[in-house]
């Protein structure tokens, strides 16, 4: 058995050039051997346009097949250069985590007349207008597909609202359609955030239901998928996703594990849904990554023995996929919360190294951004690297002092030379006397961060005493395995 790890292998500001696919499998045996074991790719399916990141969900039929708002391919290729990349990965035993994005439509191919009343945007239990009539683009016919894989035709009632009426031309409000009500199954934001953009998916609809099933068992059959990443949970009946997957793993015969994207730093939130789902899936540990940004943003007064507090991983770690940032957190998106350089070194080593949670790591923070000119963050490689490798056996944590923290983990027979010991401060650096166990007495440990130039001696009681730098992280590993940490980039 190997430490699972998931990359997000995309960014927002990827270039329209209709090549990602053919990098993502000209890229699979580097991640092979760096450790990646799962790879979480952007949407597949036509958007609003060709340049549409993939949330802007126009035919989820259409993977760059046919000719739709004025492309053939998506912003990253066409159909078979996706099946592709797909091939390429299992080859490479990786695993692919589809983004599935249920939650609304848009770029209609047709208006529609129909009534509506008007919700406020900043209550949307706050009824704020009467009945009215209003032309909304809720008719989706798919011209360019010609009922190819299905012959469904979206109409307004198959949703429960939009933002934007095309008589007034305005989207400062909510309009919510006759006889629909906000599903109170979903987040409390805003008295209820059912409604989230553009037209937003009817999930009490059993047309839509039946549609939604026939769709996702398709795309399975027909991309040979491992994993769902599943977009906008909150903004979803909670009950929809407990049945769905409940239902698709039947009918598959397949395990379909599923992390789904519940964005709130609040960990009884996050709790609730997991319960209300019955944990059928996982999730992203947003409330762990509000703790590392506001870490980083801190200047160094942020009590690092208290990082994990209130997070998924801590309350619940066999549901929790920890991450630092991704593509709505970066610079100009709109949950933007991007963790700052100096910490992100410290956080990865907290999400890599240690026994709880499936890490993910960030596109952007492993090959850098040009286009916001964002580095990469230093030896992001030797930590992917050093937990396929080394971080294994039990875990000891040394978190007494609010400012230098660390662990060790004592490896096991089954991965050679494994084992090892971190360090990290967010102020000043410190030294941490802490035990690797009587199986190390005698053995020298290196810091394969390299900050730390001296070796240190395990004594015969199995104790070190490791050593971090100010505002730094070091990761010591045995002799061995520090002369073979070997990263091809």
């Amino acid at each position: 058995m190997v430490n699972e790890t998931m990359m997000q292998y995309f960014e927002w500001y990827l270039p329209n050039d209709g090549l990602w696919w053919k990098r993502c499998a000209a890229k699979a045996d580097n991640l092979k051997n760096l450790g990646i074991t799962s790879v979480w790719l952007p949407p597949a399916y036509k958007g609003t346009s060709q340049e549409d990141v993939g949330y802007g969900v126009y035919d989820m039929y259409d993977l760059g097949e046919f000719d739709q708002k004025d492309t053939v391919r998506t912003k990253y290729g066409t159909k078979e250069e996706y099946l592709e990349a797909i091939r390429s990965f299992h080859e490479n035993d990786i695993k692919v985590i589809a983004d599935i994005v249920l939650n609304h439509r848009m770029g209609g191919d047709d208006t529609e007349v129909t009534t509506a009343v008007t919700d406020s945007p900043d209550n949307r239990l706050e009824q704020v207008g009467g009945e009215q009539k209003v032309k909304v683009w809720s008719k989706f016919t798919f011209p360019g597909r010609h009922g190819k894989y299905s012959d469904f035709v979206w109409n307004h009632t198959h949703f429960s609202g939009t933002d934007w009426d095309e008589n007034t031309k305005k989207s400062d409000l909510i309009y919510r359609f006759t006889g629909k009500t906000w599903d109170p199954d979903t987040d409390p934001e805003k008295g209820n955030f059912d409604y989230l953009m553009g037209m937003n998916v009817d999930m009490d609809n059993p047309t839509v239901v039946e549609e939604t099933k026939k769709w996702l068992e398709w795309y399975i059959n027909t991309t040979g998928l491992d994993a769902l990443r599943l977009d906008a949970v909150k903004h979803i009946s909670f009950p929809f996703y407990r049945e769905l997957l409940s239902w698709i793993r039947k009918k598959t015969g397949m395990p379909l594990p599923a992390v789904g994207e519940y964005w709130s730093g609040d960990i009884e939130r996050l709790l609730y849904y997991l319960d209300s789902v019955n944990n059928e899936m996982s999730l992203f540990d947003v409330a762990l990554h509000y703790n590392f940004y506001n870490a980083s943003i801190s200047g160094g007064s942020y009590p690092l023995n208290r990082i994990f507090d209130n997070s998924l991983v801590k309350e619940r770690p066999e549901k929790a996929v920890t991450f630092l940032d991704n593509h709505d957190t970066q610079y100009g998106q709109s949950l933007q919360s991007f963790v700052e350089d100096w910490f992100k070194p410290l956080a990865y080593a907290m999400i890599l190294l240690r026994q709880d949670g499936i890490p993910c790591i960030f596109y952007s923070d492993y090959y850098g951004n040009p286009v916001q000119n964002r580095p990469l963050v230093p030896n992001l490689g030797k930590l992917i690297k050093t937990r396929h490798e080394y971080a294994y056996g039990e875990q000891r944590d040394y978190f007494e002092d609010e400012k230098v923290i660390g662990w060790t983990r004592a490896g096991d027979e089954e991965h050679p030379d494994s084992g090892l010991a971190v360090v990290m401060s967010n102020a000043e650096g410190g030294t941490i006397h802490m035990e690797m166990g009587t199986a190390f007495a005698g053995e020298e440990f290196f810091d394969a961060m390299g900050s730390c130039t001296e070796s240190v001696t395990i004594d015969q009681d199995g104790f070190g005493d490791f050593r971090t730098e100010g505002g730094n992280v070091a990761v010591w590993l045995r002799k061995k395995g520090f002369e073979n940490l070997i990263v091809n980039e």
